[in-house]
Order: structure tokens, then sequence, then C-alpha cells
């Protein structure tokens, strides 16, 4: 038999016309003490008709049931987050089933752990949809007058049973606001409890006498009351106030910065320690005036505001160095009720579950792409955008996990350009879909593959995002900076003894900075390192002309998009550009074109001559990362800018910095060992880099250069996701990333680039797919004219630090590259014993055991002598 429910009171569920299984209840108060007699009264209620009783306890007033009570306690930690909060409050109702009693503390204290009435909303559109389709009684508190509508509007137009409760003069009266599916005449009128009876007040007097001297904050042009995220920076604001009238000392208000800090800059102790010695209540109230919604502004966002504030205050003269930022924050509840009003956020949730987490992925991705915004926010976004103009603008991922320490996210999630060109309807629509595409990013499968692989399925990953103005000037239709790049702190790839890894490195190109991180074409980029700027690594393999940028990222303000092109297209519509600080003319061309008669040719060469031996750049960008480094307490990886506006004077647009996860060089005191000639099957004097190591390797997976040279791009593919195949096999496949499944030693050697998104280029392989691999070697052998690209500073190398994977470029054409074909060609290939499906593959991959054919095979690698012996 169905049990008849009742909130204790018979008169009451009278008034209401009944209980009915799925109520939702809440009742507004103006204290807990009001709350209290209606919640005693539903748990006796349940006590006396044996129906189970279940307490959330979270709120930090006294308890509204004991555990003599009989009832369920559940104890739970809001300020773990909301994500970890939700889940175990729905665990619990899940793991009960149908029916029963649920009795929640006052929900305003949520909105006070979250720093967010917007996050109390989403909490409640989640649990009571829940509850009233478990067929549940769910009792909830809220205080009156304590929360904008983003709290209450959710909260009313979801909940069932809306109830106002006042005292006065030592009575109490009850006001149904809203009793869904039931009516009555008088059901709507205020009532006042006289011992057991809920009687309708009818005289005006007495219901004015209640009502009239308490706010009322429903009405649409009230609906401006302040939650407790803007009342909380509003009190700052004056404080601020009188700190700067001299009223008030800055010593005395450590802890609002702090709960400040912990609201709207992160909640991970050791960026929150390095917020707190650099960042001030001003900086932080600027913060939130350039903010979208509420919540943490991310991982990328606190990295680019910490390094400039970091630097400003080491020495006043960065003001004058560093281009300023007018940048804008996207607060992370912001993705949670773009998730919750979409209908996505079960969706994701699956991606909690290692065994489940890319189920429904996909779809949850399709849907993100079409979701809707509220009303309020567009209004946000359209201001945004009125306020850049016709700018062009990027929109940046800004996750709470990103760039923080020992999770980079490199390249996980995307950050697009917006050229912000055409009618301002277009712009905005161009920059919603932006917005959605990032969001989408949170569910592709390298996002969350990482996530599982960093064991942080379970931790709260939600989406910031940070808006900024890009850096650079328009010349003709395109618009761009002059440089861009990456720069480390720690140099790891030391290929001449005059190079001193702790002075830095940069990864400069021309153009905008997509070409430093990406790696995607044949084209290069210039490796700098920062105490010896004028040395380049192409230096002794051929002409630096061979090596250098051809094509430049750059925005088309007619077309409206990025694009890459011929750097000398650019450079023939860029006028006012200075082009030697970048560029090196050749001289001995121009003379060898005018002798055959040629008059059009082009003799510029990127090479960064200028910029990085007349200038004092090198030494900025060296003291600059040195300044982070010592910050943060260990290496830093930034992105910057850098454009001149005269010879002499240029301003650098830090655009992001993180930690670099390097794990040092190891020690090789202990590698003692003797080889012979015949026994040696790989040997190079690099590039390597990575660990030092010496090291025994299980498993060797070839692709034979010749056979995979000659095949088409389908092929291509198919030999990239069957690697993947081989690497992920056994008894924990993709789950064992993240089982804690310690992975065989194996070393991939192939021609051209790993990970390269162009097939002709190399073997397009996702990072997924050989995040398990020790070591990947790269040949070059794909074509006459090309080499391995040094990844430093892309997201592939930040990928391999990571993962702690050593890199090596074998070019057969050195003498003292020693690389045995034959003996990678001619041994047992255990491919179909692992795939047996791969068969007509047996020619290209090869896969060696070296234990199982009776063999011991050995990896050394020295990355500051540049050594690397691979043996027998």
């Amino acid at each position: 038999m169905e049990p008849q429910y009742s909130t204790g009171f018979e008169k009451l569920d009278d008034v209401l016309n009944g209980i009915i299984a799925g109520d939702n209840i809440v009742w507004q108060v103006d204290s807990i003490e009001d709350y209290i007699p209606f919640a005693n009264a539903f748990c006796k209620f349940s006590a006396s008709h044996k129906l189970p009783l279940v307490y959330f306890r979270f709120a930090k007033h006294p308890h509204l049931v004991d555990e003599s009570s009989g009832a369920e306690i559940h104890v739970l930690d809001p300020l773990k987050g909301f994500e970890t909060f939700i889940t175990q409050i729905h665990a619990v109702i899940a793991s009960r089933g149908p029916g029963g009693c649920y009795l929640f503390d006052c929900l305003s204290d949520l909105a006070a752990d979250w720093y967010s009435d917007r996050m109390l909303g989403n909490f409640f559109m989640l649990t009571c949809p829940y509850l009233y389709q478990m067929e549940t009684i769910a009792y909830f508190a809220v205080l009156r007058n304590k929360h904008s509508f983003h709290a209450t509007s959710a909260i009313m137009e979801t909940t069932q049973l809306f109830l106002d409760i006042y005292s006065q003069n030592s009575r109490t009266y009850v006001h149904p606001i809203k009793v869904q599916g039931r009516y009555s005449p008088t059901m709507n009128m205020l009532h006042v409890r006289d011992n057991g009876n809920f009687t309708p007040v009818a005289q005006s007097l007495t219901i004015t006498e209640v009502l009239a001297h308490r706010p009322w904050s429903r009405l649409d042009s009230a609906s401006q009351m302040l939650g407790y995220w803007n009342r909380t920076f509003s009190q700052a604001e004056q404080v601020l106030l009188r700190i700067e009238q001299g009223r008030q000392s800055e010593t005395d208000v450590h802890h609002l910065v702090h709960k400040l800090l912990r609201m709207i800059i992160s909640r991970d102790e050791p960026i929150l320690s390095l917020a707190a010695k650099y960042l001030s209540l001003k900086d932080v109230l600027t913060v939130w005036r350039r903010m979208i919604g509420t919540g943490l502004v991310g991982g990328k966002t606190v990295g680019m505001l910490l390094a400039r504030a970091i630097l400003e205050k080491y020495d006043a003269r960065w003001k004058d160095v560093l281009e300023p930022h007018d940048s804008f924050y996207i607060g992370s509840d912001v993705f949670y009720t773009f998730l919750v009003q979409n209908k996505i956020w079960w969706m994701r949730q699956k991606q909690r579950d290692p065994a489940h987490f890319l189920e429904q992925a996909n779809e949850a991705r399709q849907l993100m792409m079409y979701g809707s915004f509220p009303e309020y926010i567009m209004k946000q976004f359209g201001d945004l955008l009125d306020y850049f103009g016709q700018s062009p603008i990027i929109i940046r991922s800004s996750s709470l996990l990103e760039d923080n320490y020992g999770n980079a996210f490199a390249g996980k999630y995307e950050s697009i350009f917006c050229a912000n060109q055409g009618p301002r309807a277009k712009r905005i629509d161009d920059f919603v879909t932006a917005v959605r595409r990032i969001y989408a990013s949170s569910m592709s499968e390298k996002a969350l593959t990482y996530r599982a692989h960093k064991g942080l399925l379970q931790k709260d990953e939600q989406m910031a995002l940070l808006v900024q103005r890009v850096s650079g000037a328009p010349y003709g239709n395109f618009f761009f900076p002059q440089a861009a790049g990456v720069g480390f702190s720690f140099n790891p790839y030391a290929w001449n003894e005059a190079i001193d890894p702790e002075a830095g490195m940069l990864r400069l190109v021309f153009g905008l900075g997509t070409r430093a991180v990406d790696r995607s074409d044949d084209d290069y980029t210039r490796i700098v390192a920062l105490n010896e700027p004028q040395l380049k690594p192409e230096m002794n393999l051929l002409a630096a002309r061979e090596f250098a940028q051809r094509r430049v990222d750059v925005l088309d303000l007619e077309l409206n998009r990025l694009v890459s092109k011929p750097f000398e297209e650019v450079t023939r519509s860029s006028a006012n550009l200075p082009l030697d600080m970048f560029a090196t003319y050749d001289r001995e061309m121009e003379i060898r074109a005018k002798n055959a008669g040629v008059k059009q040719f082009f003799a510029w060469t990127l090479t960064f001559d200028k910029l990085l031996t007349q200038t004092r750049f090198t030494d900025d960008m060296r003291e600059m990362l040195a300044t982070l480094e010592k910050a943060y307490r260990c290496p830093v990886d930034t992105e910057f800018t850098a454009n001149f506006f005269n010879s002499s004077q240029y301003r650098v647009n830090l655009l992001q910095c993180r930690p670099l996860q390097l794990k040092g060089q190891g020690n090789m005191r202990d590698a003692n060992f003797e080889v012979t000639s015949r026994d040696i099957v790989l040997e190079s004097d690099g590039p390597v880099i990575g660990q030092n190591r010496l090291i025994d390797i299980d498993r060797v997976i070839y692709v034979v250069p010749a056979i995979y040279s000659q095949m088409v791009d389908t092929e291509r593919y198919s030999i990239a996701r069957l690697i993947g195949q081989i690497l992920h096999s056994g008894s924990g496949g993709y789950a064992a990333d993240f089982a804690g499944e310690q992975p065989i030693s194996t070393m991939l050697i192939g021609p051209g680039r790993w990970g390269t998104s162009t097939p002709s280029l190399g073997i397009p392989v996702t990072f997924a797919e050989i995040n398990r691999a020790s070591v990947i070697c790269e040949i070059a052998a794909m074509r006459a004219d090309f080499v391995p690209d040094v990844s430093l500073g892309t997201h592939f190398f930040s990928d391999l630090i990571e993962m702690e994977m050593l890199y090596l470029g074998l070019y057969p054409s050195r003498e003292s590259t020693n690389l045995k074909n034959d003996f990678f060609e001619k041994q047992p290939n255990l491919l179909t014993q692992i795939i047996p499906s791969a068969a007509r593959w047996e020619s290209c991959v090869h896969v060696i055991d070296p234990v199982k054919s009776g063999k011991k095979l050995k990896l050394y690698a020295d990355t500051v002598k540049q050594k690397v012996v691979c043996f027998l």
C-alpha cells in the first residue's frame, strides 16, 4: 500500500490539500529557529509511521535531528566542491530507492560555501526533480531576503511547494506561495498556527502587521537584490574605499582578501599561497569588476594575473615593458548553469566513473554545441563585445584544474580566435559559438582521457573562460603580433656546450603564437637559448634558411577567421612592418636573381637575428622567466607576444604562465656499462629531450620507414590507430591508464613526426594513444628535405614532460647516427599475437619483445651530453 505522507500537522495538510509522493517542500524563513518546529513535526511523523528518514547535514546551524531519532544521517562538506557534494547526495538517494523522507539543512549555507546564489539554484534544479522522480518527500529551508533571483527563481520554479513562515508577536504564520497541482479558495492566504490548527487570516490589519515591514524581493523590479557574491564584493569595495581614504589600514583586511581569493582565484592551496603574496585587495576587485557570472576564473587566468603581479611587484620597470591587458573573465559557475539549463548535467556526470567515462561524451558534446544561455548572460556577452568593438579577441579555456602544479592540460581544451568582424548580431553569434565549442571540448576524448590518466575524474572541473584582446595590429587585411612564442625558464635541450639550461629558452615565431604551440605541418620555428641567442640547432645540419619559418598564422579580417599564409604574402601586404627586426635579407640571392634576369624574387628569411642580438629582448625575457621561476619555486612555461613601436622600444604581452613539470636531469653516476659496436642497434648525438636514464626496453614498436612512406593517408591513419591498440592491449587496455597498472617499457621508432595531424609528415597518432610509451624516436625519413622538429614549447612537448617520456630525433644522414634497421626488421614480429586482426600490416609494423627473443635490450640517454645508445 502506498504510504500516506504528512507534514506532521494534520490541519496544515488540510490547508495544502494533502502531501503527495514526490513533493519537495521549501520553507522560507527569517531564521533557522522558524524552520525547526516544522522539521521536528516531519521527523516525528516519519518515525511514528516507520518511514525511512535521511538527514543531510552540511550547514553551520545546530543539528535538526540527532542519532537517537533513528534517522540515517549523512554528514557532507560543501567545501569539497559543488560536483562532489551533489554526487554524494544523489548517490545516497539512488541507494535508498523510491519513497522515503528527506530532510536537508538550510540551503542558504550552501550559497556561502560556494560563494554563489547561482550554484545554489543549480543544486536545487538538479536535486529536486530527482527526488520528485523517486516519489519521496523532501524538506528544505532557505533564508528570506538573503539571495538574488539566481537562487530564488530557480527554487520557486522547480519545487512543488513553497511556503513562507513568519513569526510575529510570539505567533507563527504560514503563507503558501506555491502548491503545485492543488487548489482551494483559501489555500494561498496567510494562515496562523493556533495549537494544532492553521486558520486563514482574513483581517487586513493582522495581515499587514505581519507582512508590511518585511522587504519583498520577488517583484521583477526588486530582482536585483544582491546575493552572497555581489554582497560580499560590494562590502569589499567599501573597505577598499576606506583604505584609500586613510580611514582603515590595509593590514587589517588579510582575512577578507583570503576569502575573496577563495571565491574568485583558486581553492588550491599552493596557488592560493602565491596569490595571497602577490595579489592585493584592489587587484581582486579589479578582476570582479570585469567578470561575467560568478565562480572561479580558472587556472589559465590565474597564471596570467599572477605572473604580471609578480613581475610588477619585483621591479616597477615591468609596467613599462609589459603590454597592458583589458581582459574579461567568464566565471566557472556559468559553465555549470549552462549544463543544468540545457539538461546535459547527467550525461556529463558519467565521466566521473572510470569504467564509463567516455559513454555519452559525444552526445553531450553535440548538445553543448547547440545549448542556450540565460538572457542575462547573453546581455553581458553583448556588453562585452560592445566594449571590444571590432577588435579581434581570443576566448581561452581556463578550467579549474588547468595550468596548476602537476596538471598542465596543454592543448586538451580549445581556445578560439574571433576576428570579430561584421554586424553586431554576427559577432555575438560567433562569440557564443566559440564559447560553446570550448565548453564542448571539456567532453572531448583527449581531455577526458587525460583526466583519467591523471586520476582527476573525481575532481571538480568547471570551465571558466578568459577573453583577451588579440595582441598586435592590422597590416592590410591581416591582423597579427610581430612576434609570439613560448618561453621556458629551464632549457631541457642544450644542443651546444655553451648553452646554460638554467638561462631558459624560447620557441619563437612571426605572427600568431598558434604556430609555436601546435605541431601540425612541415614548418619550423626559431629555438632560442637565452644565454646564447645567436646559436641555432640547425647550424650543423643545413643552412638556416632551409629550416626557417615559412608560413605565418594571422587573422584575416576580410574572411573573418584564422588563416595560415606564406611569409612572403604576409610581408608584401604589410606596410610599415619593421621587417628587418625579424628577418634577414639575403644579398647573395638578390645578386643571383638579378644575374639570372629574375625580377620577382623574395630574399627575406625569418631568423630573428636583429631582435635577438641588437635589442634587450633576450635579456628581458631571461630576467622575466627567472623572476617567475623564483616566485613559483619551480621552472615555468609561458606564452607571450612582442610588438615594436619604434626601432628599439617594444612591449611584451605576457599571456600565460604555468608551472613546468620538469623532473630534473636524473642521476647518471651509476650508469656503468660496457658495449661493443656490434651490440649497438641505435645510436645518436641528439636531439634528445627528457630525463637522463639507463633502462631496459621491454618492447619496441618499429614502423618500417620504406613501407610507411609509400602508403596513402587512409592507410597511415590505420597504422596510427593500430599503434594505439598495441600500446593499450593486455589486461588493462585503456583502463590501465587510471587503474594504477604499470605499463611495460615501450620504445616507439617511426618515420617523421609522431602526433602530427598531417599524415604526409609522420604518424598521426593522438597523444592518448601513445601515452603509455616510455621513449619515442622520430626518424628523418619521410622525405629528403624533412627533419624532425624539436617540439620544445608545443602542447605535444608538454605531454611528453608530464608523462616523463624521452624524445629522440634520428638523422640517418649524420655520420654519428647508427640505426640498424635490419635488427628491427628481422626480429620475430609479435604483431598478430597481440592484435590477431592486424595481419595485413605485418610488413609495416614490427612489434619486438627482446626478452622473448632471448635478448636484453637497454637504452642509455644523457640529455646533457646529447648522447643516446640502445644496445644488447
